[in-house]
């Protein structure tokens, strides 16, 4: 029997645990969260996509990544005040390129694990 999730629970799954980690980074604490933990969170929920459902699970690690940045965006945009030091277009590329980065390693590293306990018996796996 083969385990399968639909592509839509995926992307809930990817939206579910963004949008926990934009929460933590944006209002935990009254709006200040040591930048550790929100690596940390994206490491977590991006190995377990990667654990999950593989380098098919991208569209759910990319979910992650942007709910991490998009606030800062709208804060930004519309002139809010915001934890982000200095405030600018530049610290927010620098956020979306570092957390990029955090949640390709955690998804290759999930579905790299996700390769390893399959044994090769994955997809594209002859026998």
């Amino acid at each position: 029997m083969r385990f399968s999730i639909s592509h839509p629970t995926r992307l809930d799954f990817g939206i579910g645990c963004g949008v926990a980690i934009a929460l933590v980074d944006n209002f935990a604490s009254g709006g200040e969260v040591s930048p550790v933990v929100v690596v940390a969170l994206l490491l977590a929920a991006s190995a377990a996509i990667g654990a999950l459902w593989g380098f098919s699970g991208w569209p759910a690690a990319l979910i992650v990544w942007a709910a991490v940045p998009a606030p800062h965006v709208v804060k930004l945009a519309i002139g809010l005040a915001d934890t982000l030091h200095p405030n600018t277009w530049a610290s927010i590329v620098q956020l979306a390129g570092f957390t990029g980065f955090v949640v390709a390693i955690g998804a290759g590293g999930g579905a790299l694990l996700r390769a390893g306990l399959a044994g090769g018996r994955g997809r594209g796996v002859q026998r």
